[in-house]
């Protein structure tokens, strides 16, 4: 089910590039890369309201040691100071850290809620990327059900 939602996704995606993130050992990380290396980190769950399942990026502590190489992770800022951006809004930890990625890249932020296959979350020289943190999920079965029978 994982690989044919995840082949799925990939079909329809804008773009097979990500810049993604997640907390470890105090501090949250940030990096970009590819579907390729991407896909080896996502995990099957459940998506609730009756949408079938949703592949979703939930690294295992190891995987994320692994990431910090792949993607070449860099630091952004403490796990604190991220929660208290979190606490301060009304934003979920994925918005927050789209939020902070845009601005970094010199972008102004707005809440969307464009379709993964119509684009990127941010655009940066020229390439869009997808912006996932830790258990951001893609897109759920409904949807990719959906995408496929309108192709």
């Amino acid at each position: 089910m994982l690989e044919m939602l995840l082949n799925a996704y990939n079909r329809f995606a804008y773009t097979d590039k990500y810049i993604i993130g997640f907390p470890y050992k105090g501090v949250v990380y940030f990096g970009i890369t590819s579907a390729e290396v991407f896909d080896r980190f996502i995990t099957l769950d459940t998506s609730g309201h009756g949408q079938g399942f949703i592949p979703r990026f939930k690294p295992r502590n190891s995987e994320k040691l692994a990431l910090l190489t792949l993607a070449k992770m860099e630091p952004l800022m403490s796990v604190e100071y991220f929660n208290d951006l979190v606490a301060d809004s009304k934003y979920n930890r994925g918005e927050i850290f789209e939020k902070v990625i845009t601005e970094r890249f010199g972008q102004v932020w707005e809440k969307d809620n464009v379709p993964f296959n119509l684009a990127g979350d941010i655009e940066v020289n020229g390439v869009a990327y997808q912006i996932k943190f830790e258990k951001s999920g893609l897109a759920t079965e409904n949807t990719i059900n959906k995408l496929m029978r309108n192709a």
